[in-house]
């Protein structure tokens, strides 16, 4: 019998305040250690926690666009546990009375079928700091910086049956969070991160396996590559008669490979209790209607309207959707080119996709602005030059931030559309080339091809492709 994969994923989102979720310290990525930590987060005795406004907005609106139910009374809770990076001796979470419960979140797999992953819940909670050893051999340093950030821990049902899907879902929060403007996702610097819950069972088997944990995985690539490598170890050891243990992991890039954390903690363990220095949360329908009037149109939303207002493909509309920037980019060219949504949107995807991912650039690094990009466009749609030629226009307009314009005239590279200009380089080239042409009238139409290359090579690549095409049919028989 084969085995099947179930996976669940605990994200956390930082939320975008700019004070933390508890007291007034700033929450700004870079600071010096410690230098963002006041007495509240430094747990000193007799401080008390106020709680900000903000996250809780913004973990309502995460909580409707994924068409949860917002709890009308949320109680924050102790989660008890000595770790040398939480000061006080607990962290304040939320346990049986989340902001948020249920919910799902829409994914699209390879072969391009839909698939509904649940959220169980999503949750307000406080950061940890952040113990560090770099630089400090033989000790370990404490950062308090993080300590006091605010969170949603979003919790999936384990509906993922595959490394792949389990990424997909992960792209898809990290993208709703952005339009939604509540986390920047910065990976990098640990404002998105997950814990990947994994088992195997045998395939047809209802009773899921023991799972493990992988702790803080901070890149869609490591978290693929840790959940199979976690499947692996876990079917290779049932095979060879092991069991498998409920335990913490973590993930080791270097050897890509995970290794035993601690025993996994349950819920008791934490001695979880509601925190008597917190009220609980009540939010009543005029609160909650009131964020709901700040969402934005969301991604799902953008890429059916994308397919239907511009005539995309449901590939091309969700890839444009991907990210707010790109569609917004997008949605800007096409204001400029409107009877080209296709040509925009292959420009978009491609050249200067890859332009970006070139030079490590998000969307909005301003490089090429939208308007930049409509103007070549323009000269494509109009024909004053070719496609072909228009690659080397985006590259010396990347290079140097100049107009399409500006680099056609300088470089002298409009289309040349002049039949008898087209038609006097066919007979030079036919001229030249005898033998060729003989082999083609004898049925040889390959070289077709042939031709319509040294034709281009003899007019510097500005023949327009269409008239180059219909005259060598023309002439080329004889």
């Amino acid at each position: 019998m084969t085995w099947e994969t179930v996976i669940g994923l605990e994200i956390h989102a930082q939320l975008a305040t700019r004070s933390k979720i508890f007291s007034g310290s700033p929450t700004a990525y870079g600071a010096p250690p410690n230098a963002q930590a006041n007495l509240v987060d430094l747990g000193y005795p007799g401080v008390l926690p106020v709680l900000n406004g903000d996250a809780v907005r913004m973990a309502v609106k995460f909580g409707l666009a994924i068409g949860a139910r917002v709890a009308p009374h949320s109680v924050f809770a102790r989660k008890n546990y000595f770790y040398p990076d939480l000061p006080k001796g607990y962290q304040i979470s939320q346990y049986e009375l989340p902001i948020v419960a249920g919910g799902s979140i829409d994914i699209v797999l390879d072969d391009g079928t839909k698939k509904r992953v649940g959220v169980t819940r999503a949750h307000l909670e406080e950061d940890a700091g952040k113990s560090l050893h770099e630089g400090l051999p033989g000790v370990t340093g404490i950062d308090l910086n993080r300590a006091g950030t605010p969170l949603v821990e979003i919790v999936s049902e384990p509906d993922m049956r595959s490394a792949k899907e389990a990424i997909a879902y992960m792209k898809k929060v990290h993208t709703l969070v952005r339009y939604l403007e509540i986390c920047d996702g910065n990976m990098q610097e640990g404002s998105f991160r997950c814990d990947a819950n994994v088992s195997v069972r045998r395939q047809g088997t209802e009773k899921f396996g023991t799972r493990a944990e992988i702790k803080n995985l901070n890149s869609f690539r490591f978290v693929e590559k840790a959940i199979n490598y976690e499947v692996a170890r876990q079917i290779d050891l049932l095979e060879s008669g092991g069991k498998v243990h409920q335990e913490t992991r973590l993930y080791d890039p270097d050897k890509g490979e995970t290794r035993p954390m601690r025993s996994k903690e349950e819920a008791n363990d934490y001695r979880y209790f509601p925190d008597p220095d917190l009220l609980p949360v009540e939010l009543d329908d005029k609160f909650v209607e009131s964020v709901r009037g700040t969402l934005p149109e969301l991604p799902d939303q953008k890429a059916v309207r994308f397919s239907s207002e511009y005539g995309l493909s449901p590939y091309d509309a969700g890839v444009l959707t991907a990210s707010r920037e790109l569609a917004d980019y997008y949605e800007a060219v096409t204001r400029d080119v409107p009877k080209e949504p296709k040509l925009a949107a292959n420009w978009v995807m491609g050249e200067l996709a890859a332009a970006l991912n070139k030079d490590g650039l998000e969307i909005d690094a301003g490089k090429l602005p939208a308007s930049g990009l409509a103007g070549l466009l323009k000269r494509i749609a109009d024909q004053t030059i070719s496609g072909k030629i228009a690659k080397e226009v985006f590259e010396a307009m990347w290079a140097s931030g100049t107009s399409a314009d500006a680099i056609i005239e300088e470089k002298g590279l409009k289309q040349i559309t002049d039949t008898s200009a087209i038609e006097k380089a066919i007979d030079e080239v036919m001229a030249k080339n005898p033998g060729q042409l003989a082999d083609f009238r004898a049925g040889k139409d390959k070289l077709f091809g042939f031709f319509v290359g040294q034709v281009m090579k003899a007019t510097g690549g500005k023949a327009n492709p269409a008239q180059l095409n219909e005259l060598l049919k023309k002439k080329l028989p004889g």
